[in-house]
C-alpha cells in the first residue's frame, strides 16, 4: 500500500507552500474587488455614519469654490507692508519670473482693510457682508499648492491630486457616509452661470470610486433635464413599466455582481424616478418669502449677482433636505480676457475684483446667515476654497497680479470649527507661507476629522494601492477645532 507521506519530498512541500501563499494573496485581492463591487451596488453598504471612526461634529458639507485663484492679500489677509513699499521692488526677488513672466514692483491692495467682529479680524472693505461672519470663521493663511496652473490647481484642491482621475472630496464623503435622503442625490455640484471651472467635471468626479459617488450637476439657471413624464404616457403605464424594468434589472444584476458601473446606472435611474417629484420642488423658490429673496440679493440689477444668489439659495434648500455634500461655484473657467469670467486678475485687478466681489459678497454672506438662523450651521461644515493665491507684485507692465502657489488663504466654519481664529500666515508681503505652512492634505485631514472620519482609514484599493483623499500625507490641525 502506498504511503503518501513517504512520497512527499521537501521540494514538493516548498512548491505547495508557494502555491498556497499565492492563493492567499489572490483571495485577498478577489475579496477586496467583491467588497468594492458590493459598495457600488449598494449591497452591504450602510448609509450615514457607516464609516465614522470618531464622534462627528458635522454631517453635511457646503464647499464654496472661487476658481481663478482669488487673491488672499486683497480679500482675507491684510499686509500693511504692501502699502509701505508700494511701487518698490520685492526684497530678494527683484527679477523673479512667475507663471506669465517677470514681475514688476510691489502693488498695494486697491482697497482699504477694516477690522471686523469682536476678533478685530482685518478684512477687505469690499466684503462688508462677509465681515459679519469673521468671528465664526477659521482662516488658513499658510496654504501652499503643488501647481501654479489653474486646471491642475482646481483639481488638486478638490481631489488632493493635481492630475485627473482621482475622486473629489465630495465623492469620498459620499462613499464614507452615504445618503441622508432617498429622493435627492448625495452629492451635488452647482456650476456658476458663467460656466464650469477649469478642468470642468474632473472637479467633482468619482475617479476610481464607484460611479454612484460622482456629483449630480444642477443649478438654478440649469434645471435637471428629462424629469417630466411624457404627456402620452399615463401614470398606470409608467408604474407598470418601472416595475417590469426593475424586475429585469435585478435579474440581470444578480448574474453580474462585479459590474459596478451597471449597478450605479440602475441606482441613478431609480433616483431619477424619485427626483421627478423632489427636484422640481427643491428648485422652486416661490415658497420662499420676499425677505429671503432680498437677503440673498436675488432682486439685484446685477444679473451675475442675482444668478449666483439663486444658486446660493438652492444650496441651502438642498442641504436642509438631506443632500450630504454641495459644491457651489462662484465664477468659471478662464476666457480670452483674463479676469473676465473668474478671479484670474493678471492685468486689471481693480476692475476685475470690483466686478467679482459684489457678486460673491452679499449672496454668500446671506447663505451663511440663513444656515445659522435655521440651526443648520450646528452640524454643517462650510469650506471656502480657491486653487492658489496671487503675487504681491504687479505683473510686469500691468496693474494685475500673477499666480502664486507658495502662499494663499482657505477657510472653514460651522460644526466643530473654532471661529475667530487664524492659523498660519504668509510673510510680511504675502509672498510665501511662513507660519505653519499648510497643505491641502492637512486641510482635508481636518475636514474628515470633523465629519468623524480618520483620514488614514478612509481608503479605496486601486491599482495595487490603498488610495486616500490625503494621498500618503495628512495631519489634523487641532488649533482650529472646538
Amino acid at each position: 500500500m502506498r504511503d503518501p507521506l513517504n512520497e512527499y519530498s521537501r521540494r514538493k512541500f516548498l512548491g505547495n507552500v508557494t502555491t498556497g501563499l499565492m492563493g492567499v494573496g489572490l483571495s485577498h485581492l478577489l475579496g477586496q474587488d467583491m467588497l468594492n463591487a458590493e459598495s457600488a451596488a449598494g449591497i452591504g453598504w450602510k448609509p450615514e455614519s457607516s464609516m465614522t471612526h470618531i464622534k462627528p461634529r458635522a454631517k453635511r458639507v457646503l464647499q464654496i469654490f472661487c476658481p481663478g485663484a482669488a487673491s488672499h492679500m486683497d480679500l482675507w489677509e491684510h499686509k500693511p507692508m504692501l502699502e509701505k513699499y508700494d511701487g518698490k521692488p520685492l526684497p530678494g526677488e527683484e527679477n523673479f519670473v512667475s507663471f506669465q513672466g517677470k514681475n514688476g514692483p510691489i502693488m498695494r491692495s486697491p482697497w482699504a482693510f477694516k477690522a471686523a467682529g469682536e476678533s478685530g479680524k482685518m478684512i477687505s472693505s469690499m466684503l462688508p457682508h462677509m465681515a459679519n461672519h469673521v468671528d465664526d470663521i477659521a482662516f488658513f493663511h499658510g496654504m501652499q499648492s503643488k501647481t501654479n496652473t489653474h486646471g491642475p490647481g482646481c483639481v488638486f484642491v478638490n481631489t488632493g491630486h493635481p492630475t485627473e482621475g482621482f475622486p473629489s472630496a465630495g465623492s469620498w464623503i459620499s462613499y464614507a457616509l452615504g445618503s441622508m435622503a432617498d429622493d435627492l442625490p448625495t452629492y451635488v455640484a452647482i456650476p456658476d452661470i458663467r460656466g464650469e471651472p477649469p478642468n470642468g467635471k474632473a472637479n467633482w468626479s468619482n475617479g476610481f470610486l464607484p460611479a454612484k459617488h460622482q456629483a449630480i450637476t444642477m443649478a438654478a439657471h440649469k434645471p435637471i433635464r428629462n424629469l417630466n413624464q411624457p404627456h402620452r404616457v399615463g401614470n398606470d403605464e409608467e408604474q407598470e413599466t418601472r416595475e417590469y424594468l426593475r424586475f429585469l434589472n435585478e435579474n440581470h444584476a444578480e448574474l453580474r455582481p462585479e459590474e459596478s458601473s451597471l449597478q450605479a446606472r440602475m441606482g441613478a435611474y431609480e433616483l431619477a424616478a424619485k427626483m421627478q417629484l423632489s427636484a422640481p420642488e427643491v428648485s422652486d423658490f416661490k415658497s420662499e418669502p420676499d425677505h429671503i429673496h432680498k437677503l440673498y440679493g436675488m432682486d439685484s440689477q446685477n444679473s451675475l449677482k442675482a444668478a449666483y444668489a439663486r444658486n446660493c439659495l438652492l444650496s441651502r434648500r438642498l442641504l436642509e433636505r438631506g443632500v450630504r455634500y454641495v459644491n457651489l461655484y462662484c465664477a468659471s473657467r478662464a476666457s480670452g480676457v483674463d479676469g473676465l469670467l473668474n478671479w484670474d486678475a493678471h492685468k486689471t485687478l481693480k476692475d476685475d475684483y470690483e466686478r467679482h466681489m459684489p457678486v460673491f459678497d452679499q449672496p454668500t454672506a446671506a447663505l451663511l446667515t440663513d444656515l445659522k438662523q435655521r440651526g443648520l450651521m450646528e452640524d454643517t461644515l462650510v469650506l471656502w476654497t480657491t486653487e492658489f493665491g496671487r503675487m504681491p507684485t504687479r505683473q510686469n507692465g500691468t496693474v494685475g497680479r500673477d499666480h502664486n502657489p507658495d502662499g494663499f488663504t482657505l477657510w472653514m466654519m460651522g460644526g466643530g470649527v473654532k471661529g475667530g481664529t487664524s492659523y498660519g500666515a504668509t510673510d510680511d508681503f504675502g509672498r510665501r507661507a511662513e507660519v505653519n505652512p499648510t497643505s491641502i492634505w492637512e486641510y482635508y485631514s481636518t475636514v474628515l476629522h470633523i465629519l468623524g472620519l480618520d483620514y488614514n482609514q478612509l481608503s479605496w484599493y486601486h491599482n495595487g494601492l490603498d488610495r486616500r483623499l490625503t494621498d500618503v500625507h495628512g495631519h489634523v490641525i487641532k488649533d482650529v477645532l472646538l
